[in-house]
């Protein structure tokens, strides 16, 4: 199939900008709340919009004739929220969703009465504080519980050979409504009284803190994940599954500025200093790193002569010395226009230089700016003391002393203050804490007793989640894959455009345009979800306790987490993040406010006016924190990336200007290097040069050398399993309460155990004669055995 010339020539501007401007995007918890709710509806559920509306007229008029619900008053509308909600209680299911629907309608802020978008916002906020202080929350978790629960459902969505939305029409409509009321009342707002910020902690209490032993919300939105991924319930909509998870967890367990706040509570309790900086705020003041310039090279360039094509393209574009000879050319097939359009470029930046004087090449040289100082505070282990120690020792007084890193008796002058250099910057996390704890717990179960496990949001999903992380972990991999761009549909993936297709497919060439649009932007909003809630909830679990990070981590690791960002990351990502798969005037609210002009070919390939497409650099900033996170001083899941070559593809991202996003890629260059081989570091000077000026420096981490002990690969296949032991070893100890424990008091006394109460069945004294006969009498008894233990 030929390419169209236009969305060719698109994405070679988007390949070549990588000298334009940085772009302009700053990264938050989430988007603007009117892209959240937007982004809740597919392009294909428009005409329910129209439904929802006319639902609720319905049943208005019959309880209020001649108003409107912006004009009566907060009795009134007390009155008809009881009113919808008492038609809930109904056998009907037809009736009940007409009844959600209007309620549907009233969260999605009565838009039939509103002139412009912002009135729809502002009654969508009014009326969720509204209906979740008549008790809709509530009402429609039981709703939701019965359609998980429905069966028959189940299997006549299994017995079709393709779904689409009509499939999963209550399931939408209730959780629409539920999304609508956790994205409305989660954000503060400045105009906010103090009954409403009353409502915000009461409803994310009840979320997080289930009364009566039940679980927590997020928990069962999970099994909505693995239910649909294990093939028993495919027609639940999973985009909507995905969104309101990943806000529940944003609300309940806070977000990156809360996280921040949490992380400096942490520490002062437990007496650390406070931290040096705040990470998103650095990034933030961060500038981009630019491709090189070439006039500095004229010289050298003459000198030699005219190098190879491929030696004078940008610096992100250099040779992968691990590439076999069947790679390269795969690769250069499936990069040849964008290779003959940089290289194009290139040649015509050469002869312009070569045009110009070596006066204006010196006062292009002159302009060169160089920054002030480094923008992070260094950073030193206890580790790296020790190691720094241990090799003075050995070379100047031939033995060791262990750990001991305050003795200094016999070390010269210059060692000392080396020593006082790097205790300056030393850096104790909570997590270094935790370990130090664990150690001691197993160590000493007795003396230290019971550990005190604060109750806190994070514990108690971490607590619901436990036995069934390994499914749920597995189960949010297959949808990022099925959703990811390079992946390619097989038989035996998971569908997850169950909904987002009609039931009749499109016949003209508009529709088709309309709805391959939707499709994708469809699956970036899955990316971006599952992207922030896997993020979300590692950040969480690391400071709630380090080994529930670790559990985690490793069960990503394990689904093959590493491997599939990695593939993400392997296509042309700057097209990606500028891609412009939605249509503004079919967003929601406009589409329903505002008089929709006619569709055409032209409007709906231009797309939208924006420079970049903000949910997929957000969602490719997340998969390479969650990348660093995975792999941040694990020495084997480091050379995961290199077996997988994964360098040349972080240096493609590298070509989006954007300083929080080169920074992650700079982190994980910076982790490999010293396993990358002497050639590649020389070959890639100016990649090794940003990571110096953007990446945290740790003292006497030679990462651009390859002299690091732990760069041992024996090592390897060990450092997993311990931790994997340690990891066991604190659930088990936490929670699993068993009975058997080794250090669990015994009573050997035979009157109190004789003497115990024990809780029968009730029918147990009709067959008390039947059981004396089969487990005592017929059963002879080993005296000689029983005498040896008397």
């Amino acid at each position: 199939m030929v390419e169209p010339l236009s969305n060719r020539s698109r994405r070679r501007e988007s390949e070549g900008s990588q000298d334009g401007p940085s772009l302009e995007f700053e990264y938050n918890d989430a988007d603007r709340l009117p892209a959240e709710l937007a982004e809740l509806y597919s392009y294909t559920e428009e005409t329910d919009l129209c439904l929802n509306r006319r639902c609720f007229e319905e049943k208005f008029k019959l309880e209020v004739s001649g108003a409107r619900w912006t004009s009566l008053g907060s009795a009134q509308r007390r009155t008809h929220v009881m009113c919808l909600l008492d038609g809930l209680e109904v056998v009907s299911r037809e009736h009940r969703l007409e009844v959600a629907r209007a309620i549907l309608y009233l969260a999605q802020g009565v838009f039939g009465e509103c002139d412009n978008d912002l009135d729809v916002l502002h009654w969508s906020r009014y009326n969720c504080f509204l209906l979740y202080q008549m008790g809709t929350f509530a009402v429609f978790l039981e709703l939701l519980n019965m359609e998980i629960a429905n069966s028959q459902a189940c299997s006549s969505a299994l017995r079709k050979p393709a779904l689409s939305l009509a499939d999963s029409t209550e399931l939408r409509v209730i959780l629409s409504v539920m999304y609508l009321l956790v994205e409305n009342m989660r954000q503060e707002s400045p105009g906010d009284d103090a009954e409403r910020n009353t409502q915000r902690e009461t409803f994310r209490t009840e979320l997080a803190f289930p009364s009566n032993g039940e679980e927590p919300f997020a928990h069962l939105l999970f099994t909505m994940v693995t239910k649909f991924c294990s093939g028993h319930s495919p027609h639940f909509p999973m985009k909507k599954v995905l969104l309101l998870l990943w806000k529940v967890l944003l609300f309940t367990l806070g977000g990156f500025s809360e996280l921040q706040r949490m992380k400096e509570k942490k520490r002062a309790e437990l007496g650390l200093p406070p931290l040096p900086e705040d990470s998103i705020q650095v990034t933030k003041n961060m500038r981009a790193t630019a491709p090189p310039t070439y006039g500095m090279e004229q010289g050298e360039q003459q000198k030699r002569g005219r190098r190879s094509r491929r030696d004078s393209m940008d610096l992100y574009n250099e040779k992968d010395p691990f590439k076999s000879e069947e790679t390269i050319g795969t690769e250069e097939e499936e990069n040849e226009d964008s290779d003959n359009m940089v290289d194009t470029e290139s040649e015509a930046h050469e002869r312009e230089l070569m045009s110009q004087p070596m006066a204006g090449l010196r006062i292009h040289t002159e302009r060169v700016s160089f920054p002030k100082g480094l923008p992070w505070t260094p950073k030193v282990r206890d580790k790296d003391i020790e190691s720094f120690l241990e090799m003075s020792r050995n070379k100047f007084i031939g033995f060791t002393l262990g750990h001991d890193t305050d003795t200094l008796v016999g070390l010269p002058r210059p060692i000392h203050e080396s020593v006082k250099i790097l205790k300056q910057h030393k850096y104790v996390s909570t997590a270094d804490i935790q370990i130090k704890k664990e150690e001691e717990l197993e160590r000493c179960p007795m003396s230290l007793g019971e550990e005190e496990v604060e109750e806190t949001a994070t514990e108690c999903l971490y607590r619901a989640m436990l036995f069934n992380i390994p499914q749920y972990m597995i189960a949010l991999l297959k949808i990022l894959l099925a959703a990811a761009p390079t992946s390619k549909t097989k038989t035996d993936s998971i569908n997850i455009l169950a909904d987002v297709l009609p039931e009749e497919m499109p016949i003209t060439v508009l529709q088709s345009m309309k709805l391959g649009i939707d499709v994708n932007r469809h699956k970036e909003i899955i990316v971006k979800s599952v992207s922030a809630l896997l993020l979300l909830l590692l950040k969480h679990l690391k400071l709630n306790h380090i080994y529930q990070f670790e559990y985690v981590s490793q069960h990503l690791v394990f689904a093959n987490c590493i491997p599939l960002i990695l593939k993400f990351f392997n296509q042309n990502i700057m097209s990606y993040i500028c891609a412009k798969n939605s249509i503004s005037i079919l967003d929601f609210p406009s589409c329903v406010v505002h008089e929709l002009p006619e569709l055409t070919a032209e409007s709906l390939e231009s797309g939208d006016s924006n420079q970049f497409c903000w949910r997929n650099l957000f969602s490719c900033i997340n998969l390479l924190r969650i990348l660093n996170k995975l792999t941040k001083w694990k020495h084997s899941r480091t050379m995961m990336l290199v077996v997988f070559k994964s360098s040349p593809i972080l240096k493609r991202a590298l070509k989006v200007k954007h300083a929080m996003m080169q920074l992650y890629v700079l982190r994980l260059l910076k982790l490999q290097t010293k396993y990358l081989g002497r050639q590649w570091r020389k070959s890639n000077m100016k990649t090794m040069s940003a990571i110096y000026q953007m990446v945290r420096h740790r003292m006497n981490d030679d990462w651009a050398y390859g002299n690091d002990i732990d760069a041992r690969p024996w090592d390897f296949q060990g450092e997993e399993c311990t931790l994997r032991g340690n990891i066991e070893c604190f659930n088990s100890r936490r929670y699993e309460k068993n009975p058997n424990w080794e250090f669990a008091p015994v009573d050997n006394c035979l009157q109190s155990v004789v003497g115990q109460r024990l809780e029968l069945p009730e029918d147990f004294h009709y067959t008390y004669e039947l059981w004396l006969e089969r487990e005592v009498f017929s059963k002879p008894i080993q005296w000689e055995e029983l005498l040896q233990y008397s």
